[in-house]
């Protein structure tokens, strides 16, 4: 039955709305096409680096899925079509308002007859912009209705419809968590909304009207939004259901994706913490654009990184690793320039962050032990300490280290216990310079250790505390320095100006970096051909942990550090894989990339440093212990010859006397039960010609001495031969003091 022409009422009907309309305050009219362009914000943050290439897009709004803003000129024709034919057919000739629509919907009402909706394209518009008119659950009241309209109108008068257009795609909300075109091309569709035809429109279109239908609803919607589009074509409706059912399912569009999420993460943190935020890329084309960060990182290095760690755990999955990290840091900026997180896709653990891990470092801890001890001058790189069987006396037993290989060379130098990595000797250096002393030069590196130096004990010295790979490679940036500390970071700001005071004597972190350098001291354990050899200059350290759970490989160049991890997330032991077959390989091939076209020479040597001829006397073979070499040297503990004494043990070396017993910072609780001649303290020492002192007064002479103790803090003091003090312990002495004292009389 023909529609009745349009009545005289309708038209009434119309001027009233209108003149409604006019007495309502303006809202989202108001509002400027650039300002809600430049508002927009994705539900990304993209992550780039330091040259503005795209790393990682890091989802950080979790309420909504917002892709990048896109121009009306990017949107395929057939959805531009799409939209207006299903939500919107006069857009082009209507104020804001179409007062059709409007009459029609009021009058199908009044007759109980379904008619489309009257709300416009504009009209929804500004339903988006505005909070007090968006739409709740039960629908839009009657105020929020004439306060749309007005927005709508005030939108057309300052507005182009284009930019309309524009702006209702890139802020309607379609399926889900899914807002704006972008959004919902990329996650239906898996395609930009440039490209999307017919069918993909017409599904598009129809989830404006119902979002969250069942897909067979959307469906039946999408083929009439299709027969709208192209009059007088057959639609296939059932094909078009089956591909709706299909799409709605769809979610291509990965929430984080990149080559580097867990350095994404840590950077955003960083910004959180600091109370700031991402920024866009560039001001020229801000609006509407990403949220986009910074960093220090180089993509072309992190994909190398990444795909050289990949591969080479590939190579090790028959040895049951499954885990690795990498960071390469800038030695004169403490700027990251890789930061891989894990193995990705061949990890089971692929979100935890072994950059930023905590596992213990085996040997890689003892670069900074020899170097303190060479600092303190307790050695030199060509002290003998001897490698053999030892048995220490802790306060819970015995400890008693072995080497890798459970052999022993014998008297050794400083220089070849290090750079081959042999337990016995670091674990006598620690005895030297103490546990706890050891644990207050790794906190002043940056190594943030959880307990005491005396909570560890010797062990300390073959890396039982726990570190984080990141703060290792910054603690031999620190001794690529010259024992200068700065803190690494991965924002792209002014650089942290290096502190005046270095934590370590610059002379000794020379001499390590020499010594870690030096491809014939490590023979011994790793041979002539190792994989740490470069064609240019490197110091590098490997280690393993307690039961083969972690692998290392840390060293510097000229210009870069570089530290590796292999291992399991899961703790789990690792089979057969040593210093050099785990992260050594990895290591050496990212040093290469760092310098196939830039040098790497060795430091120059600070001033107060000593380079002299030195010989070594026989063994118990009768040939010389080592072959005789030039040697670095703190000025004024150089000497020409290392021997054995008549005993057979390392004589002299060159090293100050020193305390071995007791332990600096040691408490000793006195029982009222023991008579008091019966509680004494035995201090024992190296060197000779000592002599001890107890709170400035001379007490014995000799190597070991015993001492009554009495309550109080005390400061026990070695001096040489000449009376200058060359060591000291700080102790406290608690109880029984009464008793103590009477027995002092």
């Amino acid at each position: 039955m023909p529609r009745p022409p349009f009545p005289a009422s309708r038209s009434r009907l119309a001027a009233a709305l209108a003149a409604i309309a006019c007495t309502l305050p303006v809202a989202a009219g108001a509002v400027s096409f650039d300002e809600v362009k430049r508002e927009f914000r994705p539900s990304d943050t993209a992550v780039l680096d330091r040259n503005g290439e795209l790393l990682q897009r890091v989802r950080t709004d979790a309420s909504v899925r917002r892709g990048q803003w896109v121009a009306l000129a990017d949107v395929s024709p057939a959805l531009r079509m799409a939209m207006v034919l299903s939500e919107d057919r006069r857009f082009y000739e209507h104020s804001g308002i179409d007062w059709r629509a409007v009459s029609s919907a009021a009058w199908g009402n009044l007759w109980n007859t379904r008619t489309r909706g009257a709300s416009t394209i504009t009209m929804q518009l500004s339903g988006l912009l505005d909070e007090d008119l968006r739409r709740a659950n039960s629908g839009r009241s009657f105020t929020q209705k004439i306060g749309q309209t007005v927005a709508a109108a005030q939108l057309e008068r300052s507005w182009r419809k284009d930019q309309i257009l524009e702006a209702y795609l890139n802020t309607v909300p379609f399926r889900g968590e899914i807002v704006g075109i972008d959004a919902l091309s990329r996650t239906l569709f898996g395609k930009a909304p440039s490209g999307l035809d017919a069918r993909e429109a017409s599904v598009a279109a129809a989830l404006v009207r119902a979002p969250n239908a069942k897909p067979a609803l959307v469906a039946q919607r999408a083929c009439e939004v299709m027969r709208a589009m192209e009059p007088g074509q057959k639609i296939d409706c059932d094909a078009l259901d089956m591909f709706t059912s299909a799409a709605v399912q769809r979610r291509a569009f990965d929430a984080t994706e990149g080559i580097a999420p867990h350095a994404a993460r840590r950077v955003l943190k960083e910004l959180r913490e600091a109370g700031e935020t991402a920024a866009p890329p560039s001001r020229q084309a801000a609006a509407g654009k990403e949220a986009a960060v910074r960093t220090t990182l180089r993509a072309p290095l992190q994909r190398f990184a990444l795909a050289t760690l990949q591969r080479h755990l590939k190579e090790l999955r028959g040895r049951h690793v499954e885990d690795g990290a990498l960071v390469v840091l800038d030695n004169a900026s403490g700027e990251v320039l890789a930061w891989v997180g894990s193995s990705g896709p061949l990890s089971q653990a692929a979100e935890v962050d072994a950059v930023t891990a905590l596992r213990q470092p085996g040997s890689t801890l003892k670069p900074l032990l020899y170097a303190q001890a060479i600092a303190e001058r307790r050695l030199t790189a060509a002290s003998l300490i001897d490698d053999s069987s030892a048995q220490i006396s802790t306060a819970s037993g015995l400890y008693i280290p072995q080497n890798y290989d459970r052999q022993f060379k014998g008297p050794v130098s400083a220089r070849t216990a290090l750079a081959a990595s042999l337990n016995v000797p670091a674990v006598r250096t620690l005895v030297m310079v103490s546990p706890e002393s050891f644990a207050r030069q790794l906190r002043a590196a940056g190594l943030p250790l959880r307990e005491s130096g005396d909570y560890y004990g010797y062990s300390l010295a073959l890396g039982s505390a726990e570190v984080s790979l990141l703060s290792l490679a910054n603690a031999y940036r620190m001794l690529a320095n010259g024992g200068r500390y700065g803190p690494p970071t991965l924002m792209a700001r002014p650089p942290v100006p290096a502190p005046a005071a270095p934590v370590l004597d610059p002379r000794a972190a020379f001499i390590v970096g020499d010594i870690l350098s030096d491809a014939n001291a490590r023979t011994r354990t790793f041979g002539l051909d190792s994989i740490l050899s470069t064609r240019f200059w490197t110091a590098v350290k490997t280690g393993t942990s307690k039961d083969m759970r972690d692998n290392w490989a840390v060293g510097w160049s000229q210009r870069y550090t570089v530290g590796v991890w292999v291992g399991n997330a899961s703790g789990a032991s690792m089979w057969d894989v040593s210093g050099t077959s785990g992260a050594a390989p990895v290591w050496a091939e990212v040093m290469r990339f760092l310098h196939a076209r830039e040098p790497s020479r060795a430091p120059r040597p600070p001033a107060g440093l000593v380079e002299a001829q030195v010989t070594f006397g026989p063994g118990a073979d009768g040939n010389a212990l080592e072959a005789a070499r030039s040697e670095w040297f703190l000025q004024g503990t150089e000497q020409p010859l290392f021997a054995l004494d008549n005993a057979g043990t390392p004589a002299g070396a060159g090293a100050a006397p020193r305390i071995t017993a007791p332990a600096d910072g040691t408490i000793i609780a006195l029982d009222p039960d023991i008579p008091p001649l019966h509680q004494r303290v035995r201090f024992e020492s190296e060197g000779r010609g000592v002599q001890w002192r107890i709170d400035g007064k001379l007490f014995a002479r000799g190597n070991s001495a015993q001492w009554l103790p009495w309550p109080g803090r005390h400061v026990i003091e070695l001096a040489d031969a000449t009376g200058k003090v060359v060591d000291q312990r700080k102790l406290e002495v608690r109880g029984a003091g009464v008793v103590a004292k009477s027995a002092r009389r």
